[in-house]
């Protein structure tokens, strides 16, 4: 629209405005293909997926539950009732009496610190495995 007074023919301003609407459609289509693409290998990943070995699920639990209780109890009760045991952030939001968007701040704050936790405590965890570590630290936390 700004190079209006530059178009030789008022027809050539109707081939551009085509062409940009082709291009548009054709980036749409090719979204969508995409994301049905993503979702498909994601579901094929599911499909294929097993459940996590019992001790290496049982040794996860204990490096966050040990974790949970190094952080400020209101953020560890936050991602217990939240993420844990999969309730609801309105339903918490409602039961603090805070709206929907403080909960979100906080439910963010409480993964961070979680993370950062679990970084602190767990990096020989990251770096050796938890289960098969012999090295000082990992053993001093079983």
């Amino acid at each position: 629209m700004e190079a209006k007074g530059r178009l030789r023919e008022d027809e050539s301003a109707v081939a551009w405005f085509y062409r940009i609407l082709r291009n548009a459609v054709i980036d749409h289509y090719r979204r969508r293909s995409a994301e049905g693409a993503g979702l498909e290998r994601l579901a094929r990943a599911l499909t294929n997926s097993s459940a996590p070995e019992p001790e290496l699920q049982q040794t996860t639990c204990e490096c966050i539950a040990g974790a949970l209780k190094m952080i400020a109890p209101a953020y560890a009760s936050l991602v217990r009732d939240v993420d844990l045991k999969e309730g609801s952030l309105a339903a918490y939001a409602n039961a603090q009496g805070i709206t929907t968007g403080n909960a979100e701040v906080r439910v963010h704050r409480a993964r961070a610190a979680l993370r950062k936790q679990l970084i602190r405590c767990c990096g020989t965890c990251a770096e050796h495995g938890c289960i098969e570590c012999k090295c000082r630290v990992a053993g001093a936390r079983r």
